[in-house]
């Protein structure tokens, strides 16, 4: 843990910050709100103390300002930079954009010198000067696709097509080259508007196809480069949560030296840890690796393209699925044989003391880098408490009512930890102040489901401290909590009973509906009955951009949106174009899923409730998310309606229903549809 006797001293400590947050407050045109100044105390405490906290702050508290305040009070004083980490793309952009330069400006009299920000992301996320240049050759149609390469690019990269100006795809290349000649960042969260996946992989590349500043001709005016050197010289940094899985996983120092780190949206930091670290190999990676290595490093890859088939005999056959014995004999032994050929390749690879710098060397071997990493992982596994798993291309599968893998396609052979708990213990908690907020941490006022999940429970645990600072908002009399008791329990796919409840809900509500789905199949296909049933606009998730959807819901307040998991937690309107949450069914993970299915069998050999403190854990902190999207503002009233009986008659009910915002809560039918026509009537 961070020393203590570093932390912000001549600062004033508390004091300084909640002057601050009074000074800021006021130049904005805000009012003082208990929460926020609690906030500002429990943070400051935290970084004083050197002790973790886990802080809840409900919609409405203004929690960027509470976390952000006592950073940069801390960040005046200390010899190193402070981080704040998010989950998404949107709020790293908003913190960025629009929460500090407006507190910047605001505080700037009170402040003895004028504070540095910076945003480090992954080094894909930006142009590659040498790569426009040509020093990289052009990309095979479905690499991208295939390697992942230890970075959040927030990028699915897609199958390419021909790259001529006459198409889409050559368009948008020559798009971006302009752009590149313009762009002071390189930065693609700043091309207006963008460009799809495929085209920014002919100008971006990942950290292990890289050059590397010693040998990139470029390195002085890359733009990765310039702005890792920024956030060297900042005094607040913002990144996201992988790049802090990739620095405490992995101990590469992709952030400079930092004390203190504020997680915000850390209700998402265990899944997106996990995410970050979960690897994927195939026998086309294998073999898309061996041609690339033959193509640029002119090599015999022989032994590749054996072991390749040997992988492919391996895994014929499996069902997709967690391997609870773990991998058999002979794929073990396939394993070890790639992982040869793999080691061997690399070291016939290696350019030779005098070569120029070769992009496409670069990429043959970074793909054989990758392959080497994975067969040692998954051939390590069982000693490593790691999980590994068969998957396929998924399809709709009626029977079952969801995407399910297409046995005939081939196999993917997935790893992952069965815990992130251990290490982030020692990558993150050991050597920081560790400050994670979210508007759902707690369950009822219980964080320790949270905390376990993340290393902080447990003999040798670091100390840490809970603290629910509260909302502004009075939910008992701005919202209402109807639990569809009548409905039989969910089966698989959306029941014509919960279809007609959807429609009498949003009918007396005259629209203004969010309705958030398990699935995406689920949400297209209730799109589709209500557009049918309904005389109003129905807007479904995929049918344009995200953005676009959530504006037009939210400038025409009879209008209904439709989507999944993405819109859970991504919406956030106020007023009355949102007057009704609907969610269909409790958001358990799917019974198929591999690493949640060996998370749950390793609590119950612990002895432990595998179901609650996993799957039932999950949920709460899904559905929670969900129903806040209902309240958003003060003025904001309506009604979360959840299409699950189980929600009022499970066993485990009362457990959910404590994650949730206090709403008035109700099973009568008949009085939620009087509400919602009263409620209609007033908007």
């Amino acid at each position: 843990m961070a020393d203590p006797a570093s932390k912000n001293k001549a600062a004033g400590g508390e004091d300084f910050a909640l002057g601050l947050l009074d000074a800021a407050v006021a130049a904005m045109g805000g009012q003082r709100r208990d929460g926020q100044h609690e906030m500002v105390k429990q943070v400051v405490r935290s970084i004083e103390t050197g002790d973790h906290l886990l802080v809840q702050a409900g919609t409405g508290t203004g929690k960027s300002l509470a976390y952000l305040i006592p950073l940069i009070a801390h960040a005046l004083e200390s010899d190193k930079p402070s981080l704040v980490a998010t989950a998404t793309l949107a709020l790293q952009a908003q913190i960025v954009s629009r929460d500090l330069p407006r507190l910047l400006e605001a505080i700037a009299p009170l402040l003895p010198r004028p504070v540095k920000v910076a945003l480090v992301k992954g080094r894909s996320n930006y142009v590659c000067r040498h790569k426009l240049d040509g020093g990289f050759p052009t990309e095979e149609p479905s690499d991208g696709q295939l390697f992942s390469l230890g970075e959040d690019t927030s990028v699915v990269h897609l199958p390419g097509t021909l790259t001529g100006p006459g198409t889409q795809l050559g368009r948008e290349v020559v798009r971006l080259r302009e752009w590149a000649e313009d762009t002071e960042t390189g930065d693609r969260d700043e091309l207006m508007p963008g460009v799809s996946d495929r085209a920014w992989r002919q100008v971006s590349v990942t950290s292990m196809e890289c050059l590397g500043a010693q040998k990139c001709p470029l390195a002085e005016t890359c733009f990765s480069e310039l702005a890792r050197a920024r956030g060297a010289e900042a005094d607040v940094i913002v990144t996201n949560h992988a790049m802090l899985a990739i620095s405490a996983f992995e101990g590469l120092a992709v952030l400079p030296e930092y004390d203190v780190v504020v997680v915000d949206e850390a209700h998402e930091l265990q899944d997106r840890v996990t995410g970050a670290v979960t690897g994927q190999l195939s026998v086309q990676m294998v073999q898309v690796a061996a041609s690339s290595a033959r193509k640029h490093t002119a090599i015999s890859v022989e032994a590749l393209a054996t072991s390749a088939a040997a992988l492919e005999l391996a895994l014929a056959g499996t069902p997709s699925g967690l391997l609870p014995q773990g991998l058999n004999e002979e794929q073990l032994v396939a394993l070890d044989q790639l992982r040869d050929a793999a080691r061997a390749a690399l070291s016939d690879s290696k350019p030779e003391g005098n070569d120029p710098a070769d992009g496409g060397r670069q990429i043959a071997r970074s793909r054989l880098s990758l392959i080497l990493e994975l067969c040692e992982r998954m051939l390590a596994a069982a000693e490593a408490h790691e999980v590994v798993w068969v998957s396929r291309q998924s399809t709709f599968n009626p029977q079952q009512g969801y995407q399910a893998p297409d046995e005939s396609s081939p196999a993917l052979l997935n790893v992952a930890p069965l815990s992130v708990a251990g290490k982030l213990r020692e990558g993150l908690f050991a050597d920081h102040t560790v400050v994670l907020t979210s508007a759902t941490l707690a369950i009822g006022a219980a964080f320790e489901h949270t905390a376990g999940g993340l290393g902080l429970v447990g003999a040798g645990a670091p100390s840490w401290t809970g603290a629910d600072v509260g909302s502004p908002f009075d939910y008992p009399k701005q919202g209402m909590l109807y639990v569809a008791k009548h409905l039989e329990k969910p089966g698989r796919g959306t029941s014509p009973e919960q279809l007609d409840e959807l429609e009498a809900l949003i009918t007396a509500a005259g629209g203004g509906t969010l309705a958030l789905f398990s699935s995406r199949r689920a949400a297209e296909d209730a799109a589709a009955a209500m557009r049918e049933r309904l005389d109003m606009e129905i807007l479904c998730q995929g049918e344009s951009s995200m953005a676009a959807l959530v504006k037009q819901f939210e400038a025409e307040p009879d209008t209904c949106l439709f989507g999944t998991m993405s819109l859970w937690q991504g919406v956030d309107v106020q007023g009355s174009s949102c007057r009704l949450v609907v969610i269909d069914r409790i958001p358990f993970p799917r019974p198929d899923d591999p690493l949640m299915t060996a998370r749950t069998r390793a609590v119950a050999a612990a002895g432990g409730n595998g179901f609650m403190s996993i799957s039932a854990t999950h949920a709460a902190i899904r559905l929670a998310q969900g129903a806040g999207r209902l309240i958003r503002s003060t003025g904001d009233k309506g009604v979360v309606a959840v299409l699950d009986s189980r929600l009022a008659t499970a066993r485990y009910g009362g457990f959910l229903r404590a994650a949730l915002p206090p709403f008035w809560s109700t099973t009568d039918r008949a009085l939620v549809l009087d509400a919602l026509g009263r409620l209609a009537k007033a908007e």
